[in-house]
């Protein structure tokens, strides 16, 4: 009976022990809490300086795309004859990929072809004309144009010469011309150069004379023979005139009848001047009876008539030369028309898409190309990051991306940084540069995919770090030091500001190059955001969270967020 009741007084009091074991845990714990909030009510929120590592970074997302695209249209119209490639193959730089009918251009390169040469000729003209009256007036002259005697002068000096202009008659009788006939059947088989047995009709005499000319008209003497005229050139060994007579024999053709002898020149020698110009005899440098030949100066000319000419002259070197460069001009415009007709494929690569085959007509208009075909270029893969203005700067060419793949769980690969572009964009207030990461191996990658890029801005080992929230206006920490008893400016009591040199931050921490030392107590910004972790993952024993600060959390959010 007595076991019963002491068994009861033991129960009640184990239960009373552990009620106050429980009431003095809530206490306990309550009393913590208040204690905790007065001293936080009462104290500055401070951090301490740790070695640790750091490093800094930005990230993005972007697309994945070729090295390369390059879609494949057409300049010119026509029907496709060629297009001897499939999607899917790979073809190389320089591969034509389509022949266009070309036959309608045909014609256009060959008349382009031949107003060009046309054109070279009446340059190559000009210039021989050029230099002809160049030398024709030479010396200010005007030179004959005929041998022979001067039987008469026709001007004077002072007088003005155009063409056309009578100057002299000259005759010439060391030469004699004869004009007689010859059967036309005998007159056929004589040609220019031959020789023949001229016999003087009163005397007998023979001389030789060469054939210069032969007719090629039928006509008829009396008797109802038909003739052609032979005209041959004589020395004139002296004494011959045109009252003399004589017959012709030609290898064994004989002349139908005798021809009177002539002088081989007895004309009127006129001038010969270019365009609406004219020449001022200024001196006669010859006279009647004088013998000239081909070249000799007939009078002088006032310079500046001669020079009016050879401007002249000049302009039509100048108008041809024109002449060539706009035909070259027009030959080149087609000829580049006419290659525009095959089409090569303008770099190596995979044929994505095929529109246009064999058969097809290719039609243009202004308003849009159609697309024959698509080549991408795969032998490097690419992407763009959008990195904002803040952080542009810390980017450069050579840095390392690391890269995941949302259809590629599980798998990192490897980019550079090669190319920072300065063409931005702006979007909500805030401007992106475009920066190209290429991509060190490809893998499994494909264009098209989303893929996610850190960039390593920089790192640091064995750094002296504080929380990023501990920095103030830019160099400056705030340092525990209780000798400081009143506040001075925004440097709260017990604080002292000191100048730091800072190297890379994250969003959590700064790195201080010099100005304190590893382990001195610094304030931390009540009001900045996230001041309670910056606090409390500043404070581990070792540096950073894990057991250093090397650790850097993800901002994440949009476009080149900084980690």
């Amino acid at each position: 009976m007595w076991k019963r009741k002491d068994n009861r007084k033991k129960i009640v009091l184990l239960f009373v022990l552990a009620a106050a074991m429980v009431g003095l845990f809530f206490w306990q714990q309550h009393k913590a809490k208040a204690e905790m909030a007065f001293s936080e009510a009462g104290a500055q929120r401070t951090g301490q300086a740790v070695i640790g590592s750091i490093t800094s970074e930005l990230s993005s997302s972007g697309v994945i795309q070729p090295k390369d695209t390059y879609n494949i249209t057409s300049l010119v119209e026509g029907e496709v004859i060629e297009a001897g490639f499939e999607e899917g193959d790979q073809v190389t730089e320089g591969q034509v990929l389509y022949q266009i009918d070309v036959s309608s251009m045909e014609s256009e390169l060959k008349s382009a072809d031949t107003a060009l040469s046309r054109a070279n000729n009446h340059y190559t003209d000009a210039l021989e004309d050029y230099s002809e009256a160049a030398a024709d007036y030479s010396g200010n002259t005007y030179k004959s144009t005929r041998t022979g005697f001067i039987k008469s002068l026709e001007i004077q000096e002072g007088d003005k010469v155009n063409s056309g202009t009578q100057l002299a008659v000259i005759y010439n009788d060391q030469t004699m011309k004869l004009k007689v006939p010859f059967l036309s059947g005998e007159a056929v088989q004589i040609g220019a150069g031959n020789q023949g047995t001229v016999t003087l009709a009163d005397t007998g005499e023979q001389l030789t004379g060469v054939v210069t000319a032969v007719s090629n008209m039928d006509e008829v003497l009396n008797g109802g023979r038909m003739v052609r005229y032979v005209t041959l050139e004589v020395v004139n060994p002296g004494g011959l005139t045109s009252a003399h007579s004589a017959s012709v024999q030609i290898g064994e053709f004989l002349s139908a009848g005798e021809g009177n002898f002539e002088a081989a020149v007895d004309t009127v020698m006129t001038g010969e001047v270019t365009g609406n110009n004219s020449l001022k005899v200024e001196k006669l440098l010859v006279h009647e009876g004088d013998f000239v030949t081909v070249g000799t100066p007939l009078f002088q000319i006032d310079s500046q008539d001669v020079e009016d000419i050879l401007d002249s002259f000049q302009d039509q070197v100048d108008s041809a030369r024109e002449s060539i460069e706009t035909a070259q001009s027009k030959l080149d415009s087609i000829e580049e028309t006419y290659e525009k007709y095959t089409i090569a494929a303008p770099i190596s690569g995979q044929v994505i898409t095929k529109s246009v085959k064999t058969g097809d007509t290719v039609s243009r208009n202004s308003g849009s190309e159609t697309t024959l075909a698509v080549i991408y270029d795969l032998s490097e893969l690419t992407f763009e990051m959008s990195v904002d203005e803040l952080d542009v700067r810390s980017v450069k060419v050579g840095q390392k991306v690391t890269v995941t793949v949302d259809a590629l769980e599980g798998q990192t690969f490897i980019g550079t940084v090669t190319n920072v572009s300065l063409q931005s964009t702006q979007s909500n207030g805030v401007t992106n540069y475009p920066v190209t990461v290429t991509l060190d191996e490809t893998g499994d990658l494909l264009p098209g995919m989303n893929v996610d890029g850190v960039i390593l801005l920089d790192e640091a080992e064995n750094a002296l770090l504080v929380p990023v929230d501990a920095l103030m206006r830019g160099n400056r920490v705030y340092v525990k030091d209780d000798s400081v008893t009143e506040p001075s400016g925004n440097v709260p009591a017990g604080f002292r500001a000191v100048e730091v040199e800072v190297g890379i931050s994250n969003e959590n921490y700064v790195q201080i190059l010099s100005g304190i030392s590893e382990g001195q107590e610094v304030y931390v910004d009540e009001s900045s955001k996230g001041t309670e972790n910056m606090f409390t993952m500043s404070v581990m024993p070792g540096g950073g969270p894990g057991g250093g600060p090397g650790g850097s959390g993800s901002m994440g959010g949009g476009p080149g967020g900084r980690r």
